[in-house]
C-alpha cells in the first residue's frame, strides 16, 4: 500500500473523534481473508500444521563435490571458499570457527 506523505495527518485530536462503525468497517476491510501470493498455474498452498504424512518428497540430490568439504561442527557442505581452519585432519568452515 503506498503512502502519500504529503497529505495532511491526523492529529490526537482527530483519531479520537473516529466512530465506532468507522474504526470496526476499516478493520473488516483489512481483515478480509485474501491471500496474495503469486502461485504457478496448478501450485498448492499448504497451511501450516498440515497433514502432510501421506506425501512424497522427490528431489535430485547431488553429492559433494570437489571443490567442497563438510564442516565438522555444523555438518553442513561448503564451498572450499568457506574454509576455515582445519583442525587435527577436520575441517570448520568461517561460521562455525567465528
Amino acid at each position: 500500500m503506498a503512502t502519500d506523505y504529503d497529505s495532511p495527518r491526523k492529529t490526537d485530536d482527530d483519531l479520537s473523534e473516529d466512530s465506532l462503525q468507522e474504526l470496526q468497517a476499516r478493520r473488516a476491510d483489512k481483515s478480509t481473508g485474501v491471500i496474495d501470493e503469486d502461485l504457478d498455474a496448478g501450485e498448492v498452498t499448504e497451511l501450516p500444521g498440515a497433514d502432510l504424512s501421506n506425501e512424497e518428497l522427490s528431489l535430485r540430490v547431488l553429492p559433494r563435490q570437489a571443490d567442497e568439504f563438510t564442516c565438522a561442527r555444523c555438518f553442513l557442505v561448503h564451498h572450499r571458499s568457506q574454509l576455515a581452519e582445519e583442525k587435527n585432519g577436520q575441517l570448520i568452515c568461517r561460521e562455525c570457527a567465528a
